[in-house]
């Protein structure tokens, strides 16, 4: 009795602790988020959104996403975050599903929320919409394709008439340069015919003396 009133003497401070350890744990863990929605539903995707009340700080969220048939699970845990909104990929079309959005604090995770439901749209009802922005998107194409060849070719004319100013420079320069060069020969050739016509009769006169 004795080795059971000291051990039970040592174990209740212990619990008194532990207990303890667990209200300031529980009382520091951010609470639940708030207006949880599910938007831009489509056939294999959807949008989860949701809210964190003010004052608390959450440095992440975890998701748990589930098939209401229970043939599919998926847990999505992110922390150093301030999102309040994460993409659901890779769904299966036309099918129920419940997801519940935590708060990751500093010393723990919140509650769960409130479980939502939703179900994708069918392959059908997602054609209509994406046949129209594939249009859309073709004819942004075609537009930026016609902005680009337009460009090119205003480079390439703008390209082409400077090649012509520089060829056109050139063949004027050489003309000049051209004719200098035959002035001058002109003029070196002047002074040697001068010079050669009094030789003659100073040749011819030495001759007939």
């Amino acid at each position: 009795p004795a080795a059971m009133a000291r051990f039970s003497a040592f174990l209740s401070p212990v619990l008194v602790l532990f207990s303890c350890d667990l209200c300031l744990v529980r009382a520091n863990r951010p609470p639940s988020p708030v207006n949880v929605t599910v938007t831009q539903l489509k056939a294999n995707s959807a949008t989860v959104s949701w809210d964190v009340p003010e004052g608390d700080v959450v440095i992440g969220y975890a998701i748990l996403q589930q098939r209401q048939d229970g043939q599919m699970q998926r847990f999505i845990r992110e922390v150093n975050t301030t999102n309040r909104a994460c993409v659901l990929w890779d769904l299966a079309e036309d099918a129920d599903y419940i997801i519940q959005v935590q708060s990751i604090g500093l010393y723990g995770e919140s509650q769960a929320s409130k479980r939502v439901h939703f179900r994708t749209l069918k392959e059908t009802d997602r054609l209509p919409s994406n046949s129209s922005n594939q249009g859309d998107i073709t004819m942004e194409g075609l537009d930026k394709d016609r902005q680009l060849q337009t460009g090119e070719i205003i480079i390439i004319v703008a390209v082409l008439l400077m090649w012509a100013a520089v060829i056109a420079l050139f063949c004027r320069q050489y003309d000049i340069i051209k004719d200098n060069d035959s002035n001058n020969n002109k003029e070196k050739t002047k002074p040697s015919s001068e010079h050669s016509t009094p030789e003659r009769p100073s040749g011819g006169l030495l001759r007939s003396k």
